[in-house]
């Protein structure tokens, strides 16, 4: 890689990261071309690197399209990932992040500006964006369609809505199968999309808007998610194009030119060892939501060493990319953790814990039914009692009494 000739900013502070923030990726994760391009721009910005490099594997993904994938069994996995970036507040400087990514991506494909779009509200509206010819209407002439999303609460809105289309068509695009609503008025159907998600969300607005629904249908773990933080202080900012000169803008055009003719791509030997070694770590789900979250582990990484592999022109996935893969997904389980903590997912599961959590005494089988003034069906209450149980957050002391004994819950809280 050629030397950044753009120098870092004066008083570039460092800010350090709040108590209880997860560890960073491994140094593993910026490898090749991705990481170097993470790395030249990191010193010109107050976002954390992490963010830049997510969007930027993303970005890159979604401009090679379908024309590199890598197989397994039956299934096609091809470069389009889904990401999330969580902020610990607003000022994360998650746009800034994204700027940056954008202003790269352009100026390596000219075309790039035109497939990023906003506003997923429908699973019609973005089967429309990518739909096939039908009579007259010629349909859409790229099928390649990149999703920013800065306000990512509003598509978690969108899917929680009843009948709503969001959530299947985005979870058929991930899949990259065929997407198509069945509607008298816009029966639309689009075959062989490429559709990239990127969102933007604080924690705050993901706990409280994040259901178990949106976990247990998979619609949420096709996501990959990214803590990201301001990380320091430029009072004057940076440089606006911190690649000028470098040589890793040519680099990036012509890697993902050529990543748009590479047809499959397979593990290299050193990779194909390193996979069978780690793949039975990653099958292990996790518990609670956070566990949920990373259900497909084994195929967020394959995604992500694959495009790894295409930004480095390479035509076989190696171990450092597969390691570089690990790594950033590593950093993705901790940032659930961080995020989501040991919440279920289940209102009211989570409710019931926050009663215990302000009732040092406990509570008793009625007074807990009492909470929703009895208008939860005593199974749902056993079911969120369970889970509560099962994940080490609540446990029940039976207590006698002039008649029959009675359960007293009480919260287990950490430490």
């Amino acid at each position: 890689m050629s030397a950044l000739p753009v120098s870092p900013p004066p008083t570039a502070g460092a800010i350090e990261a709040p108590p209880g923030w997860p560890d960073p990726p491994e140094r593993a994760a910026y490898s090749g071309l991705a990481g170097a391009i993470a790395d030249a721009i990191a010193p010109h910005t107050e976002a954390d690197p992490v963010a830049v490099l997510g969007q930027l594997l993303v970005a890159a993904g979604s401009a090679a399209g379908r024309g590199a994938y890598f197989e397994v069994e039956a299934t096609r996995h091809y470069p389009n990932e889904f990401v999330v970036l969580v902020g610990d507040s607003a000022k994360a400087r998650k746009g800034s992040s994204w700027d940056y990514v954008a202003r790269a991506m352009e100026k390596a494909d000219p075309g790039f500006p035109a497939r990023v779009h906003a506003g997923l509200s429908t699973g019609e509206g973005l089967i429309w964006a990518v739909r096939d010819p039908n009579g007259p209407d010629p349909g859409a002439a790229d099928k390649r369609l990149l999703a920013v999303e800065t306000e990512f609460a509003s598509v978690l809105k969108a899917t929680g809505r009843d009948m709503g289309t969001l959530s299947p068509v985005l979870r058929n695009a991930w899949d990259g199968r065929a997407l198509q609503t069945l509607t008298r008025t816009a029966p639309a159907r689009a075959t062989g999309a490429h559709v990239s998600v990127i969102g933007h969300i604080t924690a705050a607005e993901l706990a409280a808007l994040l259901s178990s629904v949106e976990v247990a249908n998979g619609f949420m773990n096709r996501f990959v998610l990214l803590a990201c933080r301001r990380v320091r202080l430029l009072p004057e900012g940076g440089a606006p194009d911190p690649l000028s000169g470098s040589g890793l803008g040519q680099e990036l055009a012509s890697a993902v030119k050529a990543a748009r003719g590479r047809g499959q791509v397979r593990f290299g030997i050193d990779a194909r060892a390193y996979w069978w070694d780690t793949y039975p770590r990653l099958s292990v789900a996790g518990a609670g939501l956070a566990g949920s979250m990373c259900a497909r582990a084994e195929a967020h990484v394959l995604r992500l060493a694959l495009t790894y592999a295409l930004l480095d022109g390479a035509a076989s996935i190696s171990y450092a990319h597969l390691e570089a893969a690990l790594a950033l997904w590593d950093y993705s389980a901790r940032s659930a953790a961080w995020a989501l903590g040991t919440s279920s997912g289940d209102p009211v599961a989570e409710q019931i814990h926050a009663a215990l959590v302000a009732s040092p005494s406990g509570l008793s089988r009625t007074q807990i039914r009492d909470l929703f003034a009895r208008n939860q069906p005593a199974i749902a209450i056993d079911q969120a009692l369970a889970s509560l149980a099962q994940a080490g957050r609540a446990t029940a002391t039976r207590q006698a009494t002039g008649g029959r004994p009675v359960d007293i819950w009480a919260a287990r809280l950490p430490g």
